[in-house]
């Protein structure tokens, strides 16, 4: 088989890295891709956004399976335009990714079908907005922009000054764009966080192992929200018990009520979740694998990726066994000093050659390139340093170890990722 992979970054790269694994493939090439994935992939000088010259890569070069790794596409209806061309794809339709497209729509479809969630309101109009939020509103609460923000447009305002300083940053200064013209408003909820991957074929649902993210930059949950600075997997705090509920309430509800909502969705859903007092509640859904989650769960996963993503596409993931290593995983993110808001690009990296051939060590590039042969840093957030181990001290101890061995001029880390793991 040959495999296009869209997307440029740390979760296509342990994609990538997946892909290569099968037995099925022989041929994998990745648009825009990046220094890390030219590894197992050849890379294709085109951007994830462009989907007719895409489509026609595909066709051209006879390409058996595409798998799309990010958001964007999806949301702008990159599945179909390769399925009006005949071309097998694994991702969402535009009329399902809106699940992650649009927050205001998630919201609604959860109470419609009761699928636990925070309480919430969706406001079109700032003075309406801030209305609600000098009468009824109680705090601390969460402003969110309604539509794609690269994972950064969520405010959690502490009293009515901020809140009113949200509301003038997300829908009259358009901080996050077009994505602020609707904000919902919702209520702040406490407890662990944790990320639940799945892959869906329309009816069916089969769960991943259970993930959690660490989106602060700085150690001790301080700093500004990231795409992500480390992951850890699996959650201590995703119990059976939690499990069970979540498959009843949560997982099967969620799927059926996009395809009540005749927008059958096939792919991958990612549930983040909140465990409150009351019970775990749906923070939000992705509509496709998380990065840094993918880099810590799919190094688990058994199974061969190619063959659970054409299950999906031809409606029978009911007879995959989706099955995981009994370890665990963690990765650290190593990124340019100053991210997420100011950072040089371009500087050299070294120490690549320590990770070759050593089992259960991984290193995802998601912000490198090559330069005159070299690779260099090309974003904020430059790799993710994976490593397994039989619990998750261990492979938290093994990912820090393995942090030393790549070096570059500016590189930056939490030092605490994982550290939940000591309290569980």
């Amino acid at each position: 088989m040959k495999v296009l992979i869209v997307g440029s970054g740390g979760r296509e790269h342990a994609i990538a890295w997946s892909v290569s694994r099968s037995p099925k493939v022989d041929k994998i090439y990745c648009a825009p891709g990046n220094a890390g994935i030219a590894e197992y992939a050849q890379c294709v000088n085109i951007g994830a956004m462009e989907f007719e010259k895409l489509a026609d890569f595909a066709r051209e070069n006879q390409v058996d399976l595409t798998i799309i790794g990010m958001d964007d596409p999806l949301v702008g209806g990159v599945v179909d335009v390769f399925e009006s061309r005949g071309l097998r794809v694994f991702g969402p339709r535009k009329n399902a990714a809106i699940l992650e497209g649009s927050k205001a729509f998630s919201k609604d479809l959860m109470k419609k079908y009761n699928i636990p969630t925070a309480a919430y309101e969706n406001f079109d109009d700032p003075e309406k907005a801030l209305a609600y939020l000098r009468t009824e509103a109680k705090f601390p609460i969460v402003l969110k922009a309604d539509g794609l923000a690269l994972g950064k447009g969520v405010l959690i305002c502490k009293d009515l000054q901020e809140a009113e300083d949200g509301v003038k940053e997300i829908m009259e200064d358009k901080k996050f764009g077009n994505a602020g013209n609707t904000m919902v408003i919702e209520e702040f909820m406490t407890g662990r966080e944790v990320s639940v991957l799945s892959f869906v074929d329309g009816k069916t649902i089969k769960t991943m192992t259970s993930a959690q993210d660490h989106k602060r930059a700085m150690d001790g949950d301080q700093g500004l929200n990231t795409g992500g600075m480390g992951t850890f997997s699996p959650s201590p705090f995703y119990t059976k018990e939690v499990d069970e509920f979540c498959q009843k309430y949560v997982y099967q509800p969620t799927v059926d009520a996009m395809a009540a909502e005749g927008r059958e969705f096939k792919g991958i859903i990612f549930f983040g979740l909140m465990l409150t007092k009351d019970g775990p509640k749906v923070l939000e859904y992705n509509a496709r694998f998380g990065d840094p989650e993918a880099q810590v769960v799919l190094p688990r996963m058994k199974n061969d990726i190619v063959e659970v993503m054409e299950a999906c596409i031809d409606g029978t993931l009911d007879q995959i066994d989706l099955q995981f290593e009994d370890n665990a995983a963690v990765c650290v993110v190593l990124a340019s000093e100053g991210y997420p808001v100011k950072y040089e690009k371009e500087i050299p990296m070294y120490g690549f050659e320590n990770f070759k051939d050593k089992e259960g060590y991984y290193c995802f590039h998601a912000g490198t390139k090559f330069k005159d042969g070299q690779i260099v840093t090309n974003g904020g957030r430059v790799v993710g340093i994976t490593a397994t181990g039989s619990n998750l001290k261990e492979a938290r101890k093994n990912a820090y170890a393995a942090t030393e061995w790549i070096t570059f001029a500016n590189k930056y880390m939490r030092h605490d990722i994982g550290k939940a793991i000591d309290e569980a």
